[in-house]
């Protein structure tokens, strides 16, 4: 079973999350396990978790030593980890991260707030800085929720069906086909003919031709990556 937690002011946000879909699904069958951490259970003596930077500034920052007696409290549970620290300052999330990370690793997130974290934290705790994108949210738990989310697609046995996610978008390399369904016309527009034409190699060529054409139409920088 793969472990994920996560380590938030604001837990019930994930927890919400969680409860719907692929992510219930896996859980009720345990394939996956998702446990979320209120870092308030760690405050300090006075009952906070954040207080003003040092140096001036807007804002308050989380402070190191209940973030690191959560991520210690978490660690103590698991043999092998990783544990990951949602920053728009953090290397950006692809496929390749997340199925590495679905295949071998635990899971330990930290859902920033405010300003951010103190650095002595992160230097002491994090193993890997990552970021969804290049903007900024209120806080780390939706981009938790957007993490946990891709890793537990990859667990096998979540999505229900083996195959359901090797011709997504990002596994090959290349975006994923054009998909159709009923009815076979719609305002005038058909069904691609070799779709109707149950010939599973003409099928399976017209669909890698269509990845590629879409690929190199709206990301064709996954082309030169894919090339280079």
């Amino acid at each position: 079973m793969r472990h994920i937690y996560v380590i938030s002011v604001f837990p019930e946000l994930i927890r919400d999350f969680i409860n719907y879909g692929v992510l219930k699904k896996g859980q009720d069958k345990s394939l996956i396990n998702i446990e979320t951490i209120n870092l308030r259970d760690f405050s300090d003596k006075n009952g906070y978790v954040d207080d003003k930077p040092y140096g001036g500034g807007a804002g308050m920052v989380l402070q190191a030593q209940p973030l690191i007696d959560a991520t210690r409290y978490v660690k103590s549970k698991l043999k092998n980890y990783k544990c990951i620290y949602l920053s728009p300052k953090g290397k950006k999330v692809n496929q390749e991260m997340i199925v590495k990370t679905a295949n071998n690793d635990n899971l330990i997130i930290i859902a920033g707030r405010y300003e951010g974290v103190d650095q002595r934290f992160i230097d002491l705790e994090v193993d890997e800085e990552w970021s969804i994108g290049d903007y900024i949210l209120s806080g780390g738990e939706v981009a938790a929720c957007v993490i946990i989310d891709a890793v537990a697609r990859m667990i096998p046995g979540v999505l229900g069906h083996e195959d359901s996610n090797k011709e997504e978008s990002f596994t090959n390399g290349y975006l994923e086909y054009p998909h159709y369904t009923r009815p076979e016309k719609v305002e005038g527009k058909n069904v691609p003919k070799v779709l109707l034409s149950g010939n599973h190699e003409e099928i399976r060529v017209w669909r890698e031709k269509q990845a590629m054409l879409v690929t190199n139409n709206k990301r064709s920088d996954l082309i030169k990556k894919k090339l280079s």
